[in-house]
């Protein structure tokens, strides 16, 4: 299977899941390249992306999977051709074939931005580093069957806390990937549910790296 590293920015993580998955069949017909397909009524095209990304979170290191009807020789510059038909946003960084199953990839680097309209409150890189470093930490999660409680903890590998200015704090992260996978709007639901004088104005996320169970990265 072929795999094209991409990243979402700017506008570009406002598009869902499933139209991502469009704009990329529509921008491989406009950049001239042909899509496998299945074979019967109603085929489907062999375009897939690893890990489904919330709308609003940003990521430099999302994997497309996809299959060419014809020869892939030039792979090189097949991210340059998608780029010119891509939207904004959605750029395409790197073309190769595919090394690992996709069940090997275990872990996310993940970075949340916390941000404080009136300052950061006193106290409040050692009781984020306390919160995260509990043996369970219980949250409350939206699933298909309604609402659930989970410990994140045993899908929380690493947590740093980081001071980025006056009213910004950093977590990065290093998440569980799947099996289930750790959201990391997550951790900021932790942070209103046990520490609300800690709960910041405004948060956001964005997904840094991919990583195999030995924490090589993962292609």
């Amino acid at each position: 299977m072929l795999r094209m590293l991409f990243e979402k920015s700017g506008n570009g993580i406002w598009i869902s899941h499933l139209d991502l998955m469009r704009v990329f069949q529509r921008a491989f017909r406009r950049a001239g390249l042909q899509v496998r397909h299945t074979e019967g009524f109603n085929p489907h095209a062999y375009v897939s992306i690893a890990l489904p990304l919330s709308v609003g979170t940003s990521s430099e290191c999302e994997i497309l999977e996809f299959e060419l009807d014809g020869p892939d020789d030039s792979l090189d510059s097949l991210p340059e051709r998608l780029n010119l038909v891509l939207p904004a946003g959605v750029r395409c960084l790197e073309a190769y074939r595919g090394q690992k199953n996709l069940k090997e990839l275990a872990w996310l680097r993940v970075e949340t931005v916390l941000e404080y309209d009136n300052g950061l409150p006193d106290g409040l890189s050692a009781a984020l580093t306390a919160l995260f470093a509990q043996e369970t930490l219980v949250v409350e999660k939206k699933s298909k069957s309604g609402l659930t409680q989970i410990d994140i903890i045993p899908m929380l590998h690493s947590l740093e806390v980081r001071i980025a200015g006056e009213q910004r704090v950093i977590l990065e992260a290093v998440v569980q990937a799947q099996n289930p996978p750790l959201n990391p709007d997550l951790l900021v639901k932790a942070i209103g549910t046990y520490l609300p004088k800690y709960a910041p104005d405004f948060a956001k996320s964005r997904r840094l790296a991919l990583y195999d169970e030995n924490f090589n990265v993962f292609r």
